[in-house]
């Protein structure tokens, strides 16, 4: 069953047995391995990014098509012109792209060959006082550092990137000062550093990257887990406290609450797990609500959705103060920030609700049906929505017929779909043209 993965299929037999190794010695649990990591972010799948101004949609057969905000070069066209449609990115043609991230003005891909390209603005993490990234990069690049490493997933903060590896190490770049993430380098440093810690021998199937913090998503012999690094403050690590980790620590409450995640989300803020019962965890920042738990209070260790306790998740997705579910019949919840109309709710109620609160729009405390969603008569596998506290959020729906909708901020075109002349937002879900199968 291994020999179907496409990952494992051109591993040397010294590289499939590392991977055995690393799994827990037997390839039972090297099969479990491969399947998590293709369900958590849809490896080999169409995927649609809602990134901080810009999108970015990759279609079945690997075609990468970019639109929307594009001052840096993020759009990879060679250009720095804004793009209001999905555009095809050329220079790509003869490489099939598995997988893409967007971060605040630059994009990385990786294809199935396990290479990252990248565009956008010349860093791999803004620097906490001052500029960084200066140069602008209009097309997609080769990123030489990681020729040596096989690549098969990347996670954008702010400060910081890190990028998964087939095996299921972890490697982050920049934000190398003070050892943030348990590695002394310079800022602008363009070298992969491995995590160092726990999981140098444990291997990761997904990555989450927050504003400041990382989350792993692991696969062990005795389950599923969860570690976090970076900046503790809000409780966003998960440990009880609002201490920084300088390497990555275990999230000890999935035990206490006898639930095995299967997916994880980091928001700029917050983040989220889906455990494989459906139960759903929020935790961190609860900020307009969007910990889901009917109240703004932070939390510091993962608690239970319980407003979603009738609902089975397959899927979960965070931003800047916001969370969508999406339950196993296709049906989504949101809640947190209403700003940007990028929560989906139906516009006319929402527009009263906020009438009453004197705000344009609406924050939502506890989880609510997506009703537009619901009226476009399709079933949705996947929610991307805007991670960035700097940008005005959009959100993208993807159906198991390959369809896209958007919603939200679209002020730079980052919807995809065409806006009246006084319009800078959408309220509920349209169609974008894209052929993704």
């Amino acid at each position: 069953m291994c020999q179907k993965r496409a990952i494992f299929k051109p591993m040397t037999v010294e590289q499939r047995q590392d991977m055995k190794q690393r799994c827990g010695g037997s390839w039972k649990l090297v099969l479990r391995y491969l399947l998590a990591g293709e369900s958590c972010y849809r490896r080999e799948k169409t995927q649609a990014i809602a990134g901080p101004g810009h999108s970015i949609a990759v279609t079945s057969n690997g075609a990468v098509y970019s639109f929307g905000s594009n001052s840096s070069g993020q759009l990879g066209h060679g250009t720095t012109d804004e793009e209001s449609r999905p555009r095809l990115i050329r220079s790509l043609q003869g490489i099939r792209i598995i997988h893409a991230a967007a971060g605040a003005g630059r994009t990385m891909l990786i294809s199935d060959a396990g290479r990252v390209y990248a565009f956008g603005k010349d860093s791999f993490g803004d620097a906490e006082y001052g500029l960084q990234g200066s140069k602008l990069v209009t097309t997609p690049q080769l990123v030489e550092s990681l020729k040596d490493i096989f690549v098969v997933q990347v996670a954008i903060g702010n400060f910081f990137t890190a990028v998964l590896s087939r095996e299921g190490r972890v490697y982050t770049f920049s934000w190398g000062n003070e050892g943030k993430l348990g590695h002394h380098t310079e800022p602008n440093d363009v070298e992969p550093r491995p995590l160092l810690g726990e999981l140098e021998s444990i291997p990761v199937v997904q990555i989450a990257a927050g504003y400041c913090y990382l989350l792993a998503l692991t696969c062990q012999p005795g389950g599923m887990s969860v570690y976090s690094v970076g900046c503790g403050l809000g409780g966003k690590l998960g440990h009880g406290s609002k201490t920084d980790e300088k390497q990555p620590r275990l999230i000890e409450q999935f035990q206490t609450l006898n639930l095995q995640p299967v997916v994880v989300a980091a928001g700029a803020w917050h983040a989220a797990v889906v455990g494989k019962d459906g139960r759903v965890c929020t935790w961190g920042w609860g900020r307009y609500g969007c910990l889901g738990h009917g109240n703004e209070d932070c939390q510091s260790v993962p608690k239970v959705v319980e407003a979603l306790s009738n609902v089975k998740a397959v899927h979960v997705a965070t931003g800047d103060y916001t969370t969508f579910v999406v339950s196993d019949d296709g049906d989504v919840y949101s809640f947190g920030c209403g700003e940007s109309s990028s929560l989906g709710h139906n516009a006319v109620a929402a527009a009263a609700a906020a009438e009453e609160q004197g705000n344009r729009h609406s924050n939502v405390l506890s989880p609510e049906l997506v009703t537009s969603l619901k009226q476009v008569n399709e079933r949705v596998v996947q929610i991307s929505l805007t991670n960035s506290i700097y940008w005005n959020a959009h959100t993208f729906a993807l159906t198991d017929s390959e369809k896209l909708y958007a919603f939200g901020s679209g002020d730079k075109g980052q919807l995809g779909v065409e806006l009246s002349a006084n319009q800078s937002e959408r309220a509920n879900p349209e169609r974008v043209d894209i052929h993704l199968s």
